[in-house]
């Protein structure tokens, strides 16, 4: 399998006052190959919040080296970052997000209309995938008459749908009980390589990241296997 993302020496570092930078990120290499599910871990403040950041192009990072899908993005401008975000890149955070106004369903068209998809286009994918992370009789309800993990597995199905080639997943789990984690964990995992993504999951949950194909942590600034 063919890397998905390659990052090359990524740095962040923040000003505190005083003419003072904290130095968060050091230099930072990370690849992930197509079908791939890399967990990250570390504490709070360690990084990885801005690290998803960067690699979800989020932010600019003009002193690496950042290719997603073949395409270089290190010196993108924020349009072409804006772009490349619809197009290649899925979100999934510890909270839903969902529009409580619309379904199951609509919530996931609504990226895919975005793009430009048509309504029935839309719609069929959609439903594929919906139906694909178990939800087949969910389609019609809106996010408040869901439970926390289906509403969770709606929101990896909005990430999913405009077919990106880079998923990344902020605590996707960390609002759910273990036994809902675990499944809301297994659908993500299954449909990821059925569809042959590149998944960095950041996350506390050691026994979670212990089902991923790597884990690496943040320590002192940079990534190692963990």
């Amino acid at each position: 399998m063919s890397n998905v993302l390659i990052l090359r020496g990524l740095t962040r570092d923040y000003d505190i006052g005083d003419g003072r930078k904290l130095s968060v990120l050091k230099g930072v290499d990370l690849d992930v190959k197509a079908g791939e599910l890399v967990g990250m871990i570390g504490p709070s403040g360690s990084g990885k919040s801005s690290l998803l950041h960067a690699i979800g192009l989020l932010e600019a990072a003009p002193n690496a080296q950042l290719s997603i899908d073949g395409e270089d993005f290190a010196h993108a401008t924020e349009a072409e970052r804006t772009r490349a975000r619809l197009r290649k890149i899925g979100f999934v955070y510890q909270f839903h997000h969902l529009l409580p106004e619309f379904t199951a369903l609509g919530n996931v068209c609504v990226p895919q209309r975005i793009l430009g998809r048509r309504k029935a286009d839309a719609e069929a994918r959609a439903k594929a995938l919906l139906t694909a992370l178990g939800l087949a009789d969910r389609l019609d309800h809106l996010p408040g008459q869901l439970s926390g993990g289906e509403q969770q597995r709606v929101a990896i199905a909005r990430a999913l749908a405009n077919t990106p080639r880079l998923l990344l997943a902020d605590e996707p789990t960390g609002n759910l009980d273990p036994a809902t984690s675990k499944q809301v964990f297994e659908a993500l995992k299954e449909i990821v390589r059925a569809q042959g993504v590149a998944a960095v999951i950041a996350t506390h949950n050691l026994d979670l990241a212990a089902h991923m194909d790597r884990v690496v942590r943040i320590e002192n600034g940079q990534l190692v296997t963990a």
